[in-house]
C-alpha cells in the first residue's frame, strides 16, 4: 500500500518508488539531562523517526513485489549515513531504502 506526503500549503507531492520509505526525523533535545542547554553545532541528529509514506515494495526476479516490512505511521530507527535529506515547505523528510530501516520501536 502506497502512500504519499502532501503538505496543506504546498502542491508538492513525494511518492517513494520500489523499497524507499520517507522518514520525518524526531525532534532534537534542546538540553542534556543535567539540564546543559546545547547549541545547534553541538546536536547530534538522532537516527530515529516516524514513517510518513512507503514505496510499493521491492521487485523481485520473478517479477512480482515484495511486501515491505515498514507501514506509515511506524516509529524506527535507522543508520544515520543512509538517508537523502529533502525540504518541502521548511519541513525536513529523509528519503531511505527499507533495507537502511534497522528496526521498529514498539
Amino acid at each position: 500500500m502506497a502512500a504519499t506526503v502532501t503538505k496543506k500549503k504546498s502542491k508538492v507531492t513525494l511518492q517513494p518508488l520500489g523499497d524507499k520509505v520517507v522518514v520525518q526525523r524526531e525532534e532534537q533535545e534542546e538540553k542534556t539531562a543535567g539540564g546543559i542547554f546545547l547549541p545547534d553545532t553541538a546536536k547530534d541528529k538522532p537516527s530515529r523517526g516516524t514513517i510518513v509514506a512507503v514505496g510499493t515494495g521491492k521487485l523481485l526476479d520473478d517479477g512480482t513485489r515484495g511486501e515491505m516490512q515498514v507501514k506509515k505511521g511506524d516509529r524506527v530507527l535507522f543508520t544515520s549515513y543512509a538517508p537523502e535529506t529533502i525540504t518541502i515547505d521548511d519541513e525536513e523528510y529523509l528519503l531511505m531504502s527499507e533495507s537502511d530501516v534497522l528496526a521498529v520501536i514498539e
